[in-house]
């Protein structure tokens, strides 16, 4: 039997108002596990979820020591990938047309867009990228 929540004071006080709205609970492996009254149900049910309590603190507790290890490492956890992560030739191309123009200068975000959708580098849909992209672009650091 699993308790209907994994928290047992959740698990408690929603039985309590679904009780006091005239909702029985059936549970599919022991049908009369929620509809007796006797101590000795009480306890089973609130022992079942106590363990489900602790089963969902174990795993976010090992779900968290995973992802602490990969931020050790230097993976990226959360979050979707960068241009840089994904596209690092577009990146590249970008910060060398920031860098210099033939006859001095610096190109502005918009030109650098258009340079780069001349040379094939485009957004997934196909369209040039928007000069906010192009400053992320510039402004992150490559690992």
């Amino acid at each position: 039997m699993i308790g209907i929540a994994r928290d047992l004071m959740v698990q408690e006080v929603g039985f309590s108002m679904l009780r006091s709205r005239g909702i029985d609970l059936v549970a599919a492996d022991s049908p009369n596990a929620f509809l007796d009254k006797t101590p000795t149900a009480v306890m089973i049910r609130q022992i079942l979820g106590s363990v489900s309590q602790f089963e969902k603190a174990m795993l976010v507790a090992k779900l968290k020591g995973a992802r602490d290890r990969k931020r050790r490492a230097g993976v990226k956890v959360e979050g979707r990938k960068s241009i840089a992560e994904t596209k690092p030739v577009t990146v590249e191309l970008a910060r060398k047309l920031a860098r210099a123009r033939p006859k001095g200068g610096k190109r502005s975000l918009r030109e650098i867009s258009a340079e780069l959708a001349a040379a094939g580098h485009t957004t997934k849909s196909g369209t040039p990228y928007a000069a906010t992209a192009i400053k992320l672009m510039l402004c992150e650091r490559s690992k």
